[in-house]
């Protein structure tokens, strides 16, 4: 059995084999020195590590605080896998569904050595969870190999915020330059046997034992039905679609638009409600994703809403010339857009 006689304080120093003598037992030991997911199943937690310059290496450089949200910080941690797509199995999927396997999640940052030439210092920031409405977003970035490949970038909150060792050094790094990376058609991915996920913007969310709005998550969800059922439109009627990663200089994050029609030359930016603040977002929206595009002055933008605004809406779009396409029973109006000529 484990001793646990390591207490898990928010700023403990410690080493990865530290921690799986003193919680893991002989799976966490085997596994100490390997994934930045460790499962220590016998003390009912779940630890992962981030270090940022290793995370660059194997061609992301994601993880950090992020501005948060009106619920509270975020802390985005890039999944394991370093070569072809991540997958939503294994290490990552005990991950995403932590809460229902009843472990603890707790979070390291990789800080400095234990002295020259030993083990790497691992620091503890404290106790999270897997947000319940957003668990993860999709990335897109080169891996050892030169691969073009996706990762999954889970959205952990704290538990405990004044149980959190918060640093401004942990914070996720601007980018150095302002790059645009074409990413392509998105693929299912595969799903641990059992385990609910949720691919960005179009699937079901994974359970957590967070307190939130439901409403966001109903929101997101409509958002995510609404952009898988038009790429299926798309894809009926022949058209190829993809989207962008942008990254600005001097910023952290990426900008990723919904949807961008190939064969017409169209971005969308989808909501979830038909609302005229929705409507207004998106308008900026699109207008801040375009300035960073190839040819923008022949690129069209549109909105892509679950049903029709009101008349007002519909004139605000019209004069801020972004076109409009919402969903009908019988599929979408307002596509294909009127052409050019």
């Amino acid at each position: 059995m484990p001793s646990e006689d390591l207490e898990l304080k928010p700023g403990l120093e410690t080493t990865r084999a530290a921690l799986a003598v003193a919680f893991g037992g002989p799976e966490a030991q085997e596994r100490a020195s390997q994934s930045g997911i460790v499962p220590a199943r016998a003390s009912n937690k779940l630890f992962v590590f981030s270090d940022p310059h290793k995370s660059k290496e194997h061609g992301y450089n994601f993880d950090g605080w992020t501005e948060g949200d009106n619920q509270g910080p975020v802390f985005d941690y890039t999944g394991t896998g370093p070569t072809k797509d991540q997958v939503l199995s294994g290490l990552n999927g005990t991950l995403l569904n932590h809460a229902s396997q009843k472990l603890e999640l707790y979070l390291f940052i990789s800080d400095g050595y234990v002295k020259p030439g030993g083990a790497k210092k691992q620091r503890l920031v404290g106790q999270m969870q897997v947000d319940a409405t957003e668990p993860y977003t999709e990335r897109w970035d080169y891996d050892t190999t030169g691969a073009l490949r996706r990762v999954f970038v889970f959205r952990l909150r704290p538990v405990d915020i004044d149980q959190t060792d918060m640093r401004p050094s942990d914070a996720v790094q601007p980018a150095t330059k302002t790059d645009v990376l074409p990413i392509p058609k998105k693929v299912k991915e595969p799903v641990e046997p059992g385990a609910k996920s949720k691919k960005t913007e179009k699937h079901s969310t994974g359970q957590t034992i967070a307190t939130i709005p439901g409403g966001e998550r109903i929101v997101n969800r409509r958002e995510g039905q609404l952009v898988t059922a038009f790429e299926e439109h798309l894809e009926a009627a022949g058209h190829a679609f993809s989207s962008f990663q942008i990254t600005v200089e001097g910023e952290p994050g990426t900008l990723t638009p919904d949807v961008y029609d190939e064969t017409d030359h169209v971005l969308y930016e989808a909501k979830g409600l038909t609302t005229r603040p929705n409507v207004r977002m998106a308008i900026g929206q699109l207008a801040d994703y375009r300035r960073h595009l190839k040819n923008p002055e022949t690129l069209r933008v549109a909105v892509l809403l679950p049903s029709e605004p009101t008349p007002d809406t519909k004139a605000l779009l019209d004069a801020e010339g972004v076109a409009l396409v919402f969903r009908t029973d019988g599929g979408f109006s307002g596509f294909p857009l009127p052409s050019l000529t």
